[in-house]
């Protein structure tokens, strides 16, 4: 490093981390939690809880019966712009209020003093629903992966009945190992964040380590198998979900989005991150990029390299890729790959219950949870563990669901995704028409860009949720009804019903909404941020 470049940088540093600081005494909040993690591990944060080469697999043949290759491969170009700029979008946010629960807080100073306090309970809700519901779903995954292998090496499990979700024998298994795989990563989460920095970076390796041996190893092996398909088949249409031919193509967008959510999971650390006004922002955006820009050549080459559709629907296994897997690599193969994606998936859940955690901490923290106080401890080393073992509870009882009925979980996973998606949608509308103007004293900054990227992130958020909430299979009957709207409409009732009961001299937020959309520039006034609310500052301004 020369000289010169570091005697700009090191005051630069010292002053991000002062001013990151001022926000968190403007906002009413003391440093409690480490900070030691820097823009490495703020980055893996979410790009691990992404993880893109597993969500493309896991949701490949819903994207595939709705409208087929054609629909697929050009939705996927639509959404990695789009979700490009909510992350972009997101992040200018995350620069301007580096705090943990991002999301949630986010939207309650998008929100003002008006709508502010609202905003803030229905988000926290949707967002620790969406998170909880993550860790459930990918854990049942990890079990369709490892159950799969029965079918590929000839083992005879014995399940009376049908080796799928229908039996309630193979939901039984599925539950218990799915338990098993959420309570070991729930215990590595108890580790100091000194050592979990390494968590993260083995995560990041071995997801990867995943992309590379795909990107290389299967269109080798096809080549020597089944073979590659031909161009032809990048225009064909298919439709698995009985809709309309419109409807059908637009709920592709279910796997396309599906894969690129989740990006906010680098805000929920922005506490404990060394100068988080940039490096979460920076986290945030680049973890979105990323995994789009390296997630776009696998669709192409699953396209490439996938059997026909009849046959890719006529395949036996919970996890249609493991047969794919074998059909190109061999039983050894397909044994490697099949056992970096379960690796991968742990990992997966192992990052993704930092970032729940986090929200949680965050919205207990402010008094809005039942049970606050116990979720809201840190312990001497800076962690919030007792919101890592909620999440774990939580998590754990979404699971549960799995045993009476398929239905009900798929529904309640399903709806995982909705609240997420409705919070990208309502923050930038909030700011478009509540606060406009308001936190442009972002260090990651947008520019002129900041307002046409709202209007992008909200619109087409909109549509997202739209497509969400619609039914998914044709003929509608109960089998097959989309139950994750009632569900959302359900958490969002809980949230409405939390901001009335829970006071509003009790949500710690509230000490400081006022003030920051009344001086949007932090520090301007000398003792700013060391007054203990937003009352008191307002009486100091007047004196």
């Amino acid at each position: 490093m020369q000289p010169g470049f570091f005697f700009l940088f090191f005051p630069l540093s010292i002053l991000i981390s002062i001013l990151t600081c001022a926000i968190q005494r403007a906002f009413g909040y003391k440093q409690v939690l480490h900070r030691s993690w820097g823009q490495a591990e703020n980055i893996c944060a979410s790009f691990c809880a992404l993880y893109f080469v597993g969500g493309i697999r896991y949701l490949y043949a819903v994207g595939i019966s709705a409208g087929g290759p054609a629909a697929l491969w050009s939705s996927w170009l639509i959404t990695v712009v789009c979700c490009c700029i909510t992350a972009a979008t997101l992040a200018e946010i995350c620069s301007s209020i580096p705090l943990s629960g991002s999301i949630y807080i986010w939207a309650a100073e998008c929100g003002g003093p008006k709508y502010g306090r609202l905003a803030g309970f229905v988000v926290a809700f949707w967002s620790t629903t969406a998170w909880t519901s993550f860790l459930a779903s990918i854990n049942q995954g990890t079990m369709y992966y490892l159950l799969s292998e029965a079918s590929v090496f000839g083992v005879d499990i014995n399940f009376p009945g049908a080796f799928d979700a229908s039996n309630v024998k193979f939901r039984a298994v599925v539950w218990a190992g799915a338990q098993f795989f959420l309570w070991t990563a729930v215990g590595i989460n108890f580790i100091h964040p000194r050592y979990f920095r390494y968590v993260f970076f083995t995560a990041a390796g071995v997801m990867l380590l995943d992309w590379a041996l795909t990107l290389i190893w299967l269109p080798i092996g096809v080549s020597k198998t089944y073979g590659f398909q031909d161009s032809s088949f990048f225009t064909t249409y298919y439709n698995g979900t009985g809709a309309p031919t419109g409807w059908n193509w637009l709920l592709s967008f279910l796997f396309t989005s599906g894969c690129l959510t989740g990006f906010d999971a680098s805000g929920h650390v922005a506490e404990e991150t060394k100068n988080a006004s940039l490096t979460a922002a920076r986290g945030i955006f680049w973890s979105c990029a990323i995994s789009a820009l390296l997630g776009t050549p696998i669709i192409f080459l699953f396209l490439v390299c996938s059997p026909s559709i009849d046959t890719l629907f006529s395949l036996g296994a919970p996890q249609p890729f493991v047969q794919i897997y074998t059909l190109a690599l061999g039983r050894g193969g397909q044994l490697v790959m099949t056992t970096i994606a379960i690796c991968g998936l742990w990992f997966d859940t192992s990052i993704c219950i930092i970032a729940a955690s986090r929200l949680v901490f965050a919205v207990a923290r402010d008094g809005i949870l039942p049970g606050s106080e116990w979720i809201g401890r840190v312990k001497p080393d800076g962690q919030p563990k007792n919101a890592v073992l909620f999440v774990g509870i939580v998590a754990s009882l979404i699971l549960c669901t799995v045993l009476p009925s398929p239905v009900a979980f798929t529904s309640l996973v399903s709806a995982g995704a909705i609240p997420t998606i409705a919070a990208y949608a309502l923050i930038p509308a909030l700011r478009l028409f509540v606060t406009p103007g308001k936190l442009k004293t972002a260090k990651w900054s947008l520019g002129r860009l900041s307002t046409p990227f709202q209007w992008i992130a909200m619109i087409w958020n909109t549509f997202l949720l739209a497509t969400l909430i619609s039914p998914y299979y044709f003929p509608v009957t109960i089998e097959y009804f989309n139950f994750a709207p009632v569900i959302f409409g359900a958490v969002t009732i809980f949230g409405v019903i939390a901001f009335f009961v829970v006071p509003e001299d009790k949500w710690l937020s509230r000490r400081k909404l006022i003030e920051i959309n009344q001086n949007e520039a932090w520090g301007r006034h000398e003792g700013q941020s060391t007054m203990a609310s937003g009352e008191e500052a307002s009486d100091h301004k007047h004196d």
